[in-house]
């Protein structure tokens, strides 16, 4: 159940707008804190917080270029989310084809009389 804490910190993560729209520019292709920046409403330093706080959540990682860091999406981290959210789904599932089955079977009763 590893992956709940995993999941739970990249949701968290996710919860802030900023984070959230970084990690989809992240999503789109590989790209610089600088280059990030420039499109955001929040300043350099802010937009490194807050991709500090995706890395640590195992959504993004990093590579240093030269001068430059580049982020890239993790699949862990998307993959814990993943987990998360399958194993919720497959609960849910599971409620729904026990509501079915009895409204199925309260169906056939109320045909049979």
């Amino acid at each position: 159940m590893n992956y709940i804490n995993a999941a739970r910190r990249s949701l968290a993560a996710l919860g802030d707008p900023t984070r959230r729209s970084i990690f989809e520019r992240v999503a789109e292709r590989p790209i610089a804190v600088g280059e990030l920046a420039k499109d955001m409403p929040v300043s350099r330093p802010a937009v490194s917080q807050h991709l500090k706080v995706l890395r640590e959540a195992g959504l993004v990682r990093e590579t240093v270029e030269g001068t430059r860091r580049i982020y890239h999406l993790d699949p862990r981290g998307i993959g814990a989310m993943r987990e998360w959210l399958d194993a919720h789904w497959r609960q849910a599932l599971g409620a729904f084809q026990v509501f079915a089955d009895k409204q199925h079977e309260e169906d056939q009763r109320e045909k049979s009389k």
